[in-house]
């Protein structure tokens, strides 16, 4: 048994090339031999986003607080809110962060293939995060 206590890992401020906005990311674990999962708490300050970006294996995320937005090339920005899980596919393009005017956090799982977990693009633009086609409803 291995025994992580909060706060055993620094917090760390999301780097500017991957982020737009303040972010703050805690880790919860990272892959151990024999394993390939790996878990940060993300919390975006209001207007705060990831770039676009892809995971080998794909990501979960799973809303702890606030409210957020998520959008996969091509599709609707969707909102977000605690509870909620979204799942991007394999390879599948998307970004993620809070919205303009309220913080969001939010749980980050994903799986590491010979040492890499994410494929970070281009910074997600201001007119992008703002688009008007906001929808509350997730696609199964």
């Amino acid at each position: 048994m291995k025994l992580a206590r909060e706060g055993s890992h620094p917090s760390d401020r999301g780097p500017a090339d991957r982020f737009t906005g303040t972010v703050r990311i805690d880790p919860l674990f990272t892959a151990l031999a024999g394993s390939r999962a790996a878990a940060n708490t993300v919390t975006f300050e209001p207007g705060a986003r990831t770039a676009w970006h892809t995971h080998p294996l794909g990501q979960m995320l799973v809303v702890t607080a606030g409210c957020g937005r998520v959008q996969r090339e091509g599709g609707p920005i969707t909102e977000v809110r605690p509870g909620d899980v979204v799942r991007f596919a394999p390879g599948e393009k998307h970004w993620h962060g809070a919205a303009p005017s309220t913080a969001m956090t939010h749980i980050a799982i994903q799986e590491t293939v010979e040492d890499q977990a994410v494929v970070w693009l281009a910074h997600v633009s201001g007119g992008e995060y703002g688009r008007s086609h906001l929808t509350g409803q997730g696609e199964q």
